[in-house]
């Protein structure tokens, strides 16, 4: 695999339902190697602090053939950042990725903590109502990043898939189970003892708790 573009995003307005925010989500690729540090990437606005960014999600890698099939489906091509991700990797699909898989460049190391769950700004970004539940169908969700070993990338810069040996679940799962009501008692343990971003950890939680799931 290979790191196809690099992208960052200034704070900029959208609107989307008579309303504007404020969002870092329109990135564009950078010229030149770019820092990656354990916040995130130098130089990229990250707006929402609430829902996005931190040190679990410090990352966001989408694949070039997630990009190939959403072309196909919308009958345009997408130029790399169009959803948001910092970082486009060619030959990745993120659904086949586990939590707690790293992804190599050069001196980077970057761990795979948990799916994007689409919200009301990237329906803006995408000038669609609907695009929310068309992104949630896709099933092509792309994968949160903590950083393990920080340093600069570069588009062009080889990157290697390490599997994560430890206890895990895939990021397809996560992602379907994040939709789940009612998840069980299994499925709650086998997130748990992955090493998910915390921001879904806590929601895991809250759910067990909710069910009266020890």
């Amino acid at each position: 695999m290979q790191l196809v573009s690099v992208n960052i995003g200034r704070e900029t307005v959208v609107e989307h339902g008579g309303f504007s925010d404020l969002t870092g989500i329109l990135k564009t690729p950078a010229a030149g190697a770019v820092e990656i540090t354990p916040w995130g990437l130098t130089g990229d606005a990250v707006v929402d602090t609430k829902h996005h960014g931190g040190v679990d999600q410090a990352v966001y890698v989408y694949g070039e053939p997630e990009y190939a099939w959403w072309s196909a489906q919308l009958g345009y091509e997408l130029a790399p950042g169009t959803f948001g991700e910092n970082l486009t990797v060619s030959g990745l699909e993120s659904a086949s990725l586990n939590v707690g898989d790293i992804l190599h460049i050069g001196a980077v190391a970057l761990q795979v903590t948990a799916p994007r769950f689409p919200c009301a700004t990237l329906a803006a970004r995408m000038g669609d109502a609907g695009f929310v539940k068309r992104f949630r169908e896709a099933g092509r969700p792309g994968a949160y990043c903590r950083v393990l070993k920080a340093g600069a990338v570069r588009a062009g810069d080889a990157v290697v898939l390490e599997r994560y040996a430890g206890a895990t679940l895939s990021i397809a799962e996560m992602y379907r189970e994040h939709y789940n009501p009612q998840p069980n008692a299994e499925t709650i343990r086998r997130h748990l003892a992955a090493p998910i971003a915390e921001r879904v950890r806590a929601d895991i939680e809250g759910k067990a708790r909710k069910a009266g799931i020890a």
